[in-house]
Protein backbone atom coordinates (compact mmCIF):
# COMPACT_ATOMS: atom_id res chain seq x y z
CA UNK A 1 0.00 0.00 0.00
CA UNK A 2 2.81 2.43 0.90
CA UNK A 3 4.58 1.93 -2.43
CA UNK A 4 1.33 2.48 -4.40
CA UNK A 5 0.66 5.66 -2.45
CA UNK A 6 4.18 7.00 -3.00
CA UNK A 7 3.93 6.24 -6.72
CA UNK A 8 0.60 8.09 -6.97
CA UNK A 9 2.04 11.10 -5.13
CA UNK A 10 5.14 11.11 -7.34
CA UNK A 11 2.98 11.05 -10.48
CA UNK A 12 0.71 13.86 -9.27
CA UNK A 13 2.94 15.96 -7.04
CA UNK A 14 2.59 18.91 -9.42
CA UNK A 15 -1.05 19.20 -8.29
CA UNK A 16 0.02 19.44 -4.65
CA UNK A 17 2.71 22.01 -5.53
CA UNK A 18 0.18 24.18 -7.39
CA UNK A 19 -2.34 24.08 -4.58
CA UNK A 20 0.36 24.80 -2.00
CA UNK A 21 1.55 27.78 -4.03
CA UNK A 22 -2.00 29.08 -4.43
CA UNK A 23 -2.67 29.17 -0.70
CA UNK A 24 0.76 30.14 0.66
CA UNK A 25 3.24 32.88 -0.26
CA UNK A 26 6.46 31.94 1.48
CA UNK A 27 8.48 28.89 0.43
CA UNK A 28 8.51 27.53 3.99
CA UNK A 29 4.73 27.84 4.24
CA UNK A 30 4.31 26.15 0.85
CA UNK A 31 6.47 23.27 2.05
CA UNK A 32 4.41 22.97 5.23
CA UNK A 33 1.15 22.98 3.29
CA UNK A 34 2.60 20.41 0.87
CA UNK A 35 3.31 18.10 3.81
CA UNK A 36 -0.12 18.74 5.35
CA UNK A 37 -1.79 17.82 2.05
CA UNK A 38 0.29 14.65 1.73
CA UNK A 39 -0.64 13.75 5.30
CA UNK A 40 -4.35 14.18 4.53
CA UNK A 41 -3.95 12.10 1.37
CA UNK A 42 -2.18 9.38 3.35
CA UNK A 43 -4.99 9.33 5.91
CA UNK A 44 -7.63 9.13 3.17
CA UNK A 45 -5.78 6.68 0.93
CA UNK A 46 -7.21 3.49 2.47
CA UNK A 47 -10.70 4.75 1.51
CA UNK A 48 -9.76 5.63 -2.08
CA UNK A 49 -11.80 3.20 -4.19
CA UNK A 50 -10.83 4.50 -7.60
CA UNK A 51 -14.33 5.80 -8.41
CA UNK A 52 -12.68 8.93 -9.78
CA UNK A 53 -9.32 9.59 -11.41
CA UNK A 54 -6.45 9.76 -8.90
CA UNK A 55 -5.78 13.36 -10.01
CA UNK A 56 -9.38 14.36 -9.24
CA UNK A 57 -9.22 12.70 -5.83
CA UNK A 58 -5.89 14.40 -5.06
CA UNK A 59 -7.21 17.79 -6.19
CA UNK A 60 -10.29 17.47 -4.02
CA UNK A 61 -8.32 16.64 -0.89
CA UNK A 62 -5.56 19.15 -1.67
CA UNK A 63 -8.01 21.99 -2.25
CA UNK A 64 -10.06 21.15 0.84
CA UNK A 65 -6.88 21.00 2.93
CA UNK A 66 -5.55 24.21 1.42
CA UNK A 67 -8.80 26.07 2.03
CA UNK A 68 -9.18 24.75 5.58
CA UNK A 69 -5.61 25.49 6.59
CA UNK A 70 -5.69 28.88 4.81
CA UNK A 71 -8.39 29.97 7.23
CA UNK A 72 -6.31 28.96 10.27
CA UNK A 73 -3.61 31.21 11.68
CA UNK A 74 -1.09 28.45 12.41
CA UNK A 75 -1.09 25.72 9.77
CA UNK A 76 0.10 22.69 11.66
CA UNK A 77 -1.18 19.19 12.18
CA UNK A 78 0.19 17.14 15.03
CA UNK A 79 0.11 13.38 14.75
CA UNK A 80 1.78 10.26 15.97
CA UNK A 81 0.83 8.35 12.80
CA UNK A 82 3.61 7.16 10.55
CA UNK A 83 3.73 9.09 7.29
CA UNK A 84 5.85 8.19 4.27
CA UNK A 85 8.73 10.58 3.77
CA UNK A 86 8.03 12.92 0.87
CA UNK A 87 9.90 16.15 0.27
CA UNK A 88 8.54 19.15 -1.53
CA UNK A 89 10.97 20.13 -4.23
CA UNK A 90 11.27 23.76 -5.10
CA UNK A 91 10.44 24.61 -8.65
CA UNK A 92 11.52 27.70 -10.49
CA UNK A 93 8.72 30.15 -11.15
CA UNK A 94 8.79 32.52 -14.10
CA UNK A 95 7.89 36.19 -13.78
CA UNK A 96 4.53 35.60 -15.50
CA UNK A 97 3.74 32.72 -13.15
CA UNK A 98 4.66 34.92 -10.20
CA UNK A 99 2.26 37.62 -11.45
CA UNK A 100 -0.47 35.00 -11.84
CA UNK A 101 0.10 33.67 -8.30
CA UNK A 102 -0.02 37.23 -6.95
CA UNK A 103 -3.34 37.75 -8.73
CA UNK A 104 -4.67 34.42 -7.48
CA UNK A 105 -3.86 35.41 -3.91
CA UNK A 106 -6.36 38.25 -4.31
CA UNK A 107 -9.18 35.78 -5.02
CA UNK A 108 -11.27 34.00 -2.42
CA UNK A 109 -10.31 30.45 -1.46
CA UNK A 110 -13.16 28.99 -3.51
CA UNK A 111 -12.31 31.14 -6.53
CA UNK A 112 -8.71 29.91 -6.33
CA UNK A 113 -9.87 26.31 -6.29
CA UNK A 114 -12.16 26.84 -9.28
CA UNK A 115 -9.54 28.62 -11.39
CA UNK A 116 -6.93 26.00 -10.52
CA UNK A 117 -9.18 23.19 -11.73
CA UNK A 118 -10.17 25.18 -14.82
CA UNK A 119 -6.52 25.77 -15.73
CA UNK A 120 -5.87 22.05 -15.34
CA UNK A 121 -8.48 21.34 -18.00
CA UNK A 122 -11.29 19.98 -15.86
CA UNK A 123 -14.73 20.51 -17.38
CA UNK A 124 -17.51 22.42 -15.63
CA UNK A 125 -19.20 19.23 -14.45
CA UNK A 126 -16.00 17.89 -12.87
CA UNK A 127 -15.19 21.23 -11.26
CA UNK A 128 -18.71 21.48 -9.85
CA UNK A 129 -18.46 17.97 -8.48
CA UNK A 130 -15.14 18.64 -6.76
CA UNK A 131 -16.15 22.04 -5.36
CA UNK A 132 -19.74 21.09 -4.56
CA UNK A 133 -21.64 23.44 -6.88
CA UNK A 134 -23.78 22.91 -9.97
CA UNK A 135 -22.33 22.76 -13.47
CA UNK A 136 -24.20 25.94 -14.50
CA UNK A 137 -23.03 27.85 -11.44
CA UNK A 138 -19.47 26.70 -12.19
CA UNK A 139 -19.72 28.40 -15.60
CA UNK A 140 -21.02 31.59 -14.00
CA UNK A 141 -18.23 31.57 -11.40
CA UNK A 142 -15.55 30.98 -14.04
CA UNK A 143 -16.76 33.94 -16.11
CA UNK A 144 -16.78 36.17 -13.02
CA UNK A 145 -13.31 34.98 -12.03
CA UNK A 146 -11.96 35.70 -15.53
CA UNK A 147 -13.29 39.27 -15.34
CA UNK A 148 -11.87 39.70 -11.85
CA UNK A 149 -8.43 38.43 -12.91
CA UNK A 150 -8.41 40.74 -15.95
CA UNK A 151 -9.01 43.68 -13.65
CA UNK A 152 -6.33 42.56 -11.19
CA UNK A 153 -3.75 41.97 -13.94
CA UNK A 154 -4.28 45.39 -15.62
Amino acid sequence: MKEEFLEMIAQHQNIIHKVSRMYRDRVEDCDDLFQDIVFQLWRAYPNFRGDSKPSTWIYKIALNTGMAIYRKKSPSIETTESLPEIHANESSVSENEEMLYDALHQLSTTERAIVSLYLEGYNYSEIGSIIGISENYTGVKINRIKKKLKEILK
